[in-house]
């Protein structure tokens, strides 16, 4: 009979090898880590605040951004531990809760930027339909769907994870609980577990990256077709943001979740995992900002909108002062 003992914690080993700088390691993440909540902030605020940013692209963005912060708040304070503690532990339960956390939010963020797709194809290629098929209702119910789909999707998984029963060893090689590593401390047979979620991640992914290809071939096409060089600019311009964030996300998912064998290659792994979970979400605020003019008005008639009351609080604290003298 096999000798099993109840694991009840997980320590996480971190990144050993950056020891020597594991106080400038610190910095930079958490520097990154409140960019990261600030400017997906900065959209979540100006997008809500701004009557002319309720449209479907900014509500869908919203979206990604909430998603963002959720994402990386999940899982950079574990990773922050592991630079400062010697041994970083989390429990069992928090364990297995992170990983359905951390697909989940993987899937509807996948969701999200396919609908985002099929939003810039509706502009593009249909815009005299565009206020008729993107309505209101319509846009609630695709934001809807993507995080309902999204919880349910890796549900099985998970459930079969979480009832697995784990050996002696609780030493998982990451900065955070993730699949391939918790997995391959199970003493049972995970084989048909890994297959099964290597199925869904190739799934969702091909699924997803299909329908944002097809969506731009067509968006594409309607481009070209465009007589003046300035509305073919203009329009790939919206875009653009999009493209770019759908590149580092895939390229990256690539890697870290779609190999044959998930047990090896973890040091690379991490290292890639790093970036992936720190960098994009810090990028991806400026990438939809930056060059995007509406967002640029926003922020400035926000600005003047607060810049009125507090000059008048201003002047009124000064005269107050006065009076009172």
């Amino acid at each position: 009979m096999m000798n099993t003992s109840i694991v009840t914690e997980f320590v996480l080993l971190g990144f050993p090898f950056l020891h020597p700088i594991r106080s400038f390691c610190f910095l930079v993440v958490l520097v990154m880590y409140c960019l990261s909540v600030l400017g997906n902030g900065f959209i979540l605020t100006i997008v809500l605040i701004d009557q002319k940013l309720q449209t479907p692209m900014y509500g869908f963005l919203c979206n990604l951004a909430f998603l963002e912060i959720c994402y990386t708040s999940i899982i950079i304070p574990k990773l922050l531990q592991t630079f400062v503690n010697t041994r970083t532990t989390i429990c069992y339960h928090c364990c297995m809760t992170q990983i359905f956390f951390i697909f989940s939010f993987a899937v509807v963020q996948l969701l999200i930027l396919t609908v985002m797709a099929f939003d810039r194809y509706v502009a593009i290629c249909k815009p005299l339909h565009y206020p008729v098929i993107m309505t209101k209702k319509v846009c609630i119910q695709l934001a809807m769907g993507c995080w309902l789909v999204g919880f349910a999707y890796n549900f099985f998984e998970a459930v079969q994870l979480w009832t697995s029963p784990f050996c002696d060893s609780n030493i998982v090689d990451h900065f955070f609980c993730d699949f391939g590593p918790v997995l391959s401390l199970s003493c049972a047979d995970t084989r048909l577990l890994e297959f099964l979620g290597l199925l869904s991640a190739i799934s969702i992914v091909v699924i997803t990256l299909s329908l944002i290809v097809v969506s731009y071939i067509y968006i594409i096409s309607t481009i070209l077709r465009i007589p003046s060089s300035s509305g073919r600019k203009k329009a790939f311009s919206t875009c653009t943001s999009h493209l770019t964030v759908v590149s580092i996300l895939y390229g990256a998912i690539a890697f870290l979740y779609i190999r044959p064998d998930m047990h090896s290659s973890f040091h690379l792994s991490k290292l890639v995992a790093i970036l992936s979970t720190v960098v994009p979400p810090m990028l991806n605020p400026f990438i939809y900002t930056i060059r995007n003019g509406e967002v640029k008005e926003a922020f400035w008639r926000a600005v003047c909108k607060t810049r009125g009351p507090l000059k008048r609080m201003f002047l009124g604290s000064i005269g107050g002062t006065q009076v009172f003298e």
